[in-house]
């Protein structure tokens, strides 16, 4: 298992139990460390994940939201939750890794994590936003170009 995957896997169980135990964030993150500390080449990057999806929880939650017809982020399983707020955090404030790594990346953890049905879940809502996000760069640059 490469390291960014390890890194996203501890992401999620640190903000699955974040999201159960309704704790802040830093004292949640500091009781998971103690417990399960991330190995020195997956630290920066998980790190990364979870400071990444709890500062940006608004932002991440609200395209999730807005991306997934009838479901409302409190109705989704918690897996699936937070394996979406991962991945759309990435896909909006990573440029260094792909949407469609991101995706993958995603739907193999909730196949891993989640039931039957997290895959498809999680894949539907992933290429809906990842074909947004790319009108929207097409659009910005025909915007600049001209």
């Amino acid at each position: 298992m490469g390291y960014r995957n390890l890194a996203r896997e501890m992401a999620l169980q640190a903000l699955f139990y974040m999201d159960i135990r309704k704790l802040q964030p830093g004292e949640a993150l500091k009781l998971y460390r103690l417990s399960f500390p991330p190995p020195a080449k997956a630290e920066q990057f998980f790190l990364e994940l979870v400071n990444g999806v709890t500062g940006r929880n608004d932002e991440v939650d609200t395209t999730i939201e807005r991306f997934s017809d009838n479901w409302k982020l409190n109705r989704m399983s918690c897996v699936d939750r937070n394996i979406l707020r991962i991945a759309v955090y990435e896909m909006l404030h990573c440029d260094s890794v792909p949407a469609k790594v991101s995706i993958n990346e995603a739907i193999n953890i909730g196949k891993k994590y989640g039931t039957h049905e997290t895959g498809s879940f999680i894949n539907g809502i992933l290429d809906s936003i990842r074909i947004s996000l790319e009108k929207g760069k097409n659009k910005k640059d025909k915007h600049t170009s001209s």
